[in-house]
C-alpha cells in the first residue's frame, strides 16, 4: 500500500549520519543537515568535509574584504555534489527589524523549521564583510540532493542514521568531532556500528 503524506516522515531539520558501509564515496563518514524534505525530495549540506579553501580565500576570490576576524580561518564545506561552484551560507535566523520570524533580511533565503536559515544571495556575503551578517555561519560549496523517494529508499537500505540536527554540532563542535557527536545524539559511538548493518 502507497504510503500516504500522513505517514510520510519529515526529516526537515535533522542529522543524516552515513553508515560505516556507505558504498558513495562521495558521502562516507559525512554528517548533513537536512534543510528540506517533503514528498518531493530532500536538501542538505554534508557539515563535516572541508575544502581545501578558507573563508579569507573565498571572499578573496568574490572581490569582499571579510571584515570578522572569527572567521577568517573558518573553513569552506563541501557541501555536497550539486552546483559546487556556487556558495551556501547554512546560518542562524537572522530577523529583519528584531523579532518577526516570518521576515528574512536577505534576497534568497530559506527558512528552515528549527531556527535556522540558508541564504545563496551575494547579500549575505556582503554583510559579513562589512564586519555583520549572522554571527554564526557555516559556508558550503555545492549541496546534497535526493528526488523524489529516493532519501527514503537509502533510508531503508539502511544507508543512514537520522537524529534530529542540534546546530552545536554544527557551529561550535571542531569539524573531527562532528560525525562523533551527531552519533552521540542518538547514544551511539561509531565502534557500536557494524559496516554489515542491515546486510543479513
Amino acid at each position: 500500500m502507497p504510503a500516504t503524506d500522513a505517514d510520510a516522515i519529515n526529516l526537515t531539520h535533522h542529522f543524516l549520519i552515513a553508515m560505516p558501509g556507505m558504498e558513495d564515496a562521495r558521502f562516507a563518514g559525512s554528517v548533513i543537515y537536512l534543510c528540506e524534505h517533503s514528498s518531493r525530495g530532500a536538501l542538505g549540506i554534508v557539515i563535516n568535509k572541508p575544502s581545501d579553501i578558507n573563508l579569507k580565500h573565498l571572499f578573496e576570490k568574490v572581490d569582499l574584504p571579510l571584515g570578522r576576524d572569527d572567521l577568517m580561518a573558518a573553513p569552506v564545506f563541501q557541501g555536497g555534489p550539486i552546483a559546487t561552484e556556487r556558495g551556501f551560507v547554512l546560518h542562524e535566523a537572522v530577523y529583519a527589524g528584531g523579532s518577526e520570524p516570518n521576515e528574512t533580511v536577505y534576497a534568497s533565503t530559506m527558512t528552515i523549521p528549527g531556527g535556522l536559515e540558508m541564504t545563496t544571495s551575494k547579500d549575505v556575503l556582503e554583510a559579513l564583510s562589512t564586519g555583520a551578517g549572522p554571527r554564526k555561519v557555516l559556508v558550503s560549496l555545492g549541496y546534497s540532493q535526493w528526488g523524489e523517494g529516493q532519501l527514503e529508499s537509502e533510508l531503508a537500505e539502511n544507508s543512514w542514521l537520522t537524529v534530529g540536527a542540534d546546530p552545536a554540532v554544527i557551529f561550535d563542535t571542531p569539524v573531527e568531532q562532528r560525525y562523533q557527536k551527531a552519533l552521540g545524539l542518538l547514544g551511539l559511538e561509531s565502534w557500536m556500528l557494524s559496516r554489515d548493518a542491515g546486510h543479513a
